[in-house]
């Protein structure tokens, strides 16, 4: 993507996922932030010297410009930066892009060879529309927290799934609509994202009647499918998603032809109504086994196994460190490692740029566009 110029009105997660993934495959990207303490996010914590770890995560690769959008001279230089982009990504508070007159049908026709992408929380139309979204507050609203967790105990996924997701999702649909050398406006909501990715559980609610029950670690789709305590207190999660991979596990990894000759566990529906007996079985031959016992021999009968980890042990796994996972980048307070990008894409290394401090960049990018030095230092305060 070298050569594309993406503006960002954004905060918080998912916009900035969305840039920083356009960021990793080589676009450059303007952050164009409050002088009065920029991003949000930035604020949340300090636990990366000093910085907090939602911002360095989703704000590396890129370049921090500081401008006052409430002031005619931060207007100007904003639309100035848009004359020159191919992008512009934004995640305001709904009614803020129209208040400030950039919203999708406004750029339309002052920069019509603009993509404006808009990420909100609940999308126009509809009765939340108006509601400011957090992560939480969607994933709760989509059905997500209801199916994590246990039964009476319903828990938010771990990671910011809406906010991630859609920032993706953002990407995806900036790339398609460059490929095709088309410029127009594209919409995501953080809820529309989720009932997305709730797809599976609507569909089988819908015709089946039921609200599945979360399972905690285990799935409500298929049987046996869950975690299991070992004898060197451990956990194991081992999986079957068919009837072959349960006859593997029944016959090669217990040693019970008995369970898988049993009519009540020959198909999966007949194992999901029956899950309890065959969790009661699994757990007492995991725990009279080690960890490396049990996922030796589930390799070896072709079972799908993992280990239960912490964040601590994966940011020691082994497999990362194996395959090079890990880079160090550059932030206001130092080198921190970074995990690569997901995709690995032959003959291209992610730039892996650095974590801009607030307003980093502002007078270099403005003295691009043309701005003199009075005109720069009227636009940042320094002026008088």
């Amino acid at each position: 993507m070298a050569g594309v110029t993406v503006v960002a009105l954004e905060q918080a997660v998912s916009a900035p996922m969305c840039t920083r993934a356009l960021s990793d495959l080589g676009a450059r990207v303007i952050k164009v932030e409050n002088p009065d303490g920029g991003d949000s996010a930035r604020h949340i914590d300090d636990v990366v010297n000093g910085l907090a770890a939602h911002f360095v995560w989703v704000n590396r690769g890129k370049e921090s410009v500081t401008l006052d959008l409430k002031s005619e001279a931060g207007m100007r230089a904003l639309h100035r930066l848009l004359d020159r982009a191919d992008v512009l990504v934004s995640n305001l508070t709904p009614g803020t892009t129209a208040k400030l007159g950039i919203a999708p049908e406004d750029l339309a026709t002052r920069h019509p060879d603009l993509i404006a992408v808009e990420i909100d929380g609940y999308g126009p139309g509809g009765p939340l529309s108006h509601k400011r979204a957090y992560d939480l507050l969607v994933q709760a609203e989509s059905g997500a927290c209801a199916i994590t967790g246990t039964p009476g105990a319903p828990a938010k996924p771990g990671p910011p799934m809406a906010d991630a997701s859609t920032g993706l999702y953002a990407a995806l649909s900036i790339v398609a609509l460059l490929y095709a050398g088309e410029r127009r406006a594209i919409a995501l909501s953080l809820f529309d994202t989720m009932t997305e990715l709730m797809g599976y559980t609507l569909t089988y609610t819908r015709h089946s009647g039921v609200d599945q029950q979360p399972r905690g670690m285990g799935s409500p789709a298929v049987a046996p499918y869950g975690a299991y305590r070992t004898a060197d207190d451990q956990t194991v999660v081992l999986g079957t998603t068919h009837d072959g991979e349960w006859q593997r596990l029944a016959r090669e990894l217990l040693g019970r032809p008995d369970l898988a000759d049993d009519e009540r566990f020959r198909t999966n529906p007949g194992r999901v109504v029956h899950r309890d007996l065959l969790d009661e079985e699994i757990a007492a031959w995991c725990a009279r086994h080690e960890l490396a016992y049990v996922q030796g021999r589930a390799d070896d009968a072709g079972i799908g196994n993992s280990r239960y980890n912490t964040p601590s042990d994966v940011l020691a796994h082994p497999h990362l460190a194996a395959r090079d996972r890990w880079r160090s980048i550059d932030t206001p307070a130092g080198p921190v490692p970074a995990l690569l990008p997901p995709p690995v894409i032959s003959g291209y290394d992610p730039p892996m740029g650095a974590v801009p401090a607030l307003g980093e960049h502002t007078d270099r990018v403005l003295a691009e566009l043309g701005l003199t030095d009075e005109e720069i230092a009227e636009l940042t305060g320094r002026h008088g």
